[in-house]
């Protein structure tokens, strides 16, 4: 099938994007890497009226250095991060995570950005900027505005960002020397995660001093395992203490039901994750 007939634009800058939203209103969509857009255009599931396409802007495939964060440009993909040495020094576990998505081909073209933007609960990009602390910036009539991830994540493939903005960047807090590591459980190579974990952990001495941990698939949007990472709260860096306090981090989630899996599986298969990805955050090798 083919879309339907559209006008196009493809501005230079952020403010000649925001320009174009606001002149085209809700009858306009953003175009990012494409992975997620063009193929509900293709059968029609979307319809709009022009697009407005960002890969001319130049700034938005920028990653650099701001001091105590890492600033990714939404525009930046897949590729670009998990190769990145800033991204796998200060924020490994973005990197991992941009790494596992599809095949070559996604990674060259999809970007961290759109896919966020797109809200799949069942994304990689999310739960790893949860475990990472991160933020947006956002572009819009009324300037530039900064929200946590946490709150750019609404619902069901729904983000706070409205109609005449646009995602720009994403601010990482650096988690240099922390261990991370990120798991997910598919069907098959390539296809969405039954459920996925992205760990991050600061150590002190023996212990666990803090740990962080996202999870993707697991509610109508990616989310933070609270209980397990309180119970993890200077637990002894031993293989079985680690697990046994991971395994919590299903607790208070709600999973969907699908031919995948049940939600009392995702909730048990989140702890057995969470429980690999932190102890190999922690240094512990698998057996």
């Amino acid at each position: 099938m083919r879309p339907v007939a559209f006008d196009y634009a493809a501005p230079t800058s952020v403010a000649d994007a925001v320009q174009a939203l606001v002149e085209h209103g809700d009858e306009a969509k953003v175009l990012g890497g494409g992975q997620s857009l063009l193929p509900v255009l293709k059968i029609r599931m979307a319809d709009p009226e022009t697009l407005v396409d960002l890969r001319l802007v130049p700034e938005l495939r920028e990653i650099r250095d701001d001091g105590g964060e890492i600033v990714v440009g939404a525009m930046a993909t897949h590729h670009a991060v998990a190769h990145d040495p800033l991204v796998a020094e200060h924020a490994g576990v973005l990197g991992q995570a941009a790494g596992s998505i599809g095949d070559p081909q996604i990674r060259y073209r999809g970007t961290v950005g759109g896919a966020l933007a797109h809200a799949d609960p069942a994304g990689d990009i999310a739960p790893a900027l949860l475990a990472l602390d991160a933020s947006v910036e956002i572009a819009g009539p009324a300037g530039v505005r900064v929200l946590p991830v946490a709150d750019f994540l609404e619902d069901y493939f729904t983000t706070a960002l409205g109609e005449d903005e646009v995602l720009t960047a994403i601010r990482v807090p650096k988690h240099t020397g922390w261990g991370m590591r990120y798991e997910k459980f598919t069907q098959v190579a390539q296809s969405w995660a039954i459920v996925a974990v992205a760990a991050a952990v600061r150590l002190d001495g023996g212990t666990v001093a803090e740990a962080r941990i996202g999870l993707s698939n697991m509610g109508s949007t990616a989310l933070r395992a609270r209980a397990a990472e309180a119970a993890l709260a200077g637990c002894a860096v031993e293989e079985g203490a680690l697990h046994a306090a991971a395994a919590s981090a299903g607790e208070g989630t709600d999973p969907p039901s699908d031919p995948a899996g049940t939600p009392e599986y995702r909730r048990h298969l989140a702890g057995v994750l969470a429980g690999r990805a932190v102890a190999a955050a922690a240094g512990i090798e698998a057996r």
